[in-house]
């Protein structure tokens, strides 16, 4: 069952006839406030905006190809340069059923591509032909991308076993998926973890972020934030960020576990948004998603709100980021309200946004001058001109977070089938 974040539910029962008339109350305080709102925030004069090349280094000459992690980027840009000629249209080289729900993409390192699916599964399958290389049973739920190396692979589990309200940690190796070392986490984690510099970093339920030693598991240091940490943390400069089920998002030091500092989402009227999407850095702020149906943008150095764009529904999306021609910076998420929105990622002025006629719940990828998508109403997937939104690819395949790359195939991830495409002619 997919991992899908909602926000906290009413109580089910009313004590007394007051309790009731409060209630109510309330309620229509809320109507009357969402009714009358555009829920939107401008643009401070005079935030921080600074200029960058987000071109991302792919393929090495004479090393294997590595897609790392959740998001390819440790600060989870999301954007691929691919060649030109990796564009729509597409035919299928290859497809294989995983038998279980795909809610997250793979990893790739050289000829492997690894995949967890959420019956606590992890596949090593042959990015060539799409065989199975080798296939391990970790735990019973699971809801996340693994990390990568050259020779290990790390796994952060919802369940390790069935009926556990308590997930795990795992390295194994690349090679022949041995365990390397295995540790039980308090709390259930569906947390995708980052690898630097020999650290592994990812949250859980309980709200305690983790930093272990890669090579051993040990714990470097923890934090402890208000809610529990779903995203996978963020890193850029030395600082993760990432929000919580509080509410908040927090700047925290990456060598210390420090607070660097913590801002609210200033959210829905009965209490604040939550944060399950994970955060893009770039252009000296930070940008994601809330419950509350806003798209939010911070200054990755003081936490400060720059701007705030509200949608019709939820946002669960992590965006991704690029320079668009013509556009200029610009991310790129869907809500739940059905529609991709293409934003200015200086004003959040929305420049374009594309009605998939669904609900959005997973994160686009973009490979090239195309931004993939995937609607959880219709089960498809869709590629639109990061330019204009118009639609130059669909498939009848796709739930969650749909699209990675090798730079010469992209493969899709279905609701049970990994999919692998390629340029037509």
């Amino acid at each position: 069952m997919a991992r899908i974040p909602l926000p906290r539910s009413p109580r089910s029962r009313i004590a007394s006839a007051a309790t009731l008339l409060v209630l109510i109350g309330l309620a229509v305080g809320a109507y009357a406030y969402e009714q009358g709102r555009t829920g939107s925030v401008y643009p401070h004069p005079n935030a921080t905006f600074i200029p960058q090349s987000l071109k991302q280094p792919h393929d090495t000459p004479g090393k294997p190809f590595i897609w790392p992690n959740y998001g390819y980027t440790l600060n989870h840009l999301r954007d691929f340069a691919a060649p030109a000629s990796l564009a729509p249209p597409f035919h299928q080289l290859w497809q294989l059923s995983e038998g279980a729900l795909l809610e997250f993409p793979p990893v790739i390192y050289g000829e492997k591509i690894i995949q967890l699916a959420d019956n606590g599964v992890l596949a090593t399958i042959n990015r060539s032909n799409g065989t199975f290389i080798w296939v391990r049973k970790l735990g019973a739920l699971s809801a996340s991308t693994p990390a990568v190396s050259p020779t290990t692979v790390y796994v952060t589990l919802l369940a390790r076993e069935a009926g556990a309200e308590a997930g795990r940690v795992i390295a194994l190796d690349i090679e022949n998926g041995a365990v390397r070392w295995s540790r039980n986490i308090e709390s259930r984690t569906e947390s995708s973890p980052i690898l630097s510099n020999g650290v592994l970093y990812f949250g859980s339920e309980n709200g305690t972020v983790y930093a272990l030693n890669a090579s051993n598991g040990n714990t470097i240091w923890t934090y402890h934030a208000e809610g529990a940490v779903k995203a996978s943390p963020s890193l850029q400069n030395g600082i993760l960020y990432f929000g919580d089920y509080a509410g908040d998002i927090q700047a925290v030091n990456a060598r210390t576990g420090r607070l660097i500092w913590r801002s609210g989402s200033e959210g829905a009227p009965l209490g604040s948004g939550t944060f399950y999407s994970t955060a893009a850095v770039a252009f000296g702020r930070v940008y994601l998603g809330n419950t509350d149906g806003r798209i939010y943008a911070y200054d990755q150095r003081t936490g400060n709100l720059d701007w705030a764009v509200q949608t019709g529904a939820y946002v669960y999306a992590s965006p991704a980021v690029a320079d668009a021609p013509g556009l200029g910076p610009t991310i790129y998420l869907g809500s739940y309200d059905g529609h991709f929105y293409a934003i200015n990622a200086r004003s959040g002025h929305v420049d374009w946004s594309f009605d998939a006629e669904g609900r959005i719940s997973g994160s686009a990828t973009i490979v090239g001058d195309v931004v993939y998508f995937s609607d959880l109403g219709s089960h498809r997937t869709y590629g639109l001109n990061i330019t204009t939104g118009h639609k130059v690819f669909e498939f009848p395949e796709g739930a969650f977070d749909p699209v990675v790359t090798d730079g010469h195939v992209i493969y899709v991830t279905g609701y049970n089938i990994l999919h692998a495409l390629v340029p037509s002619g």
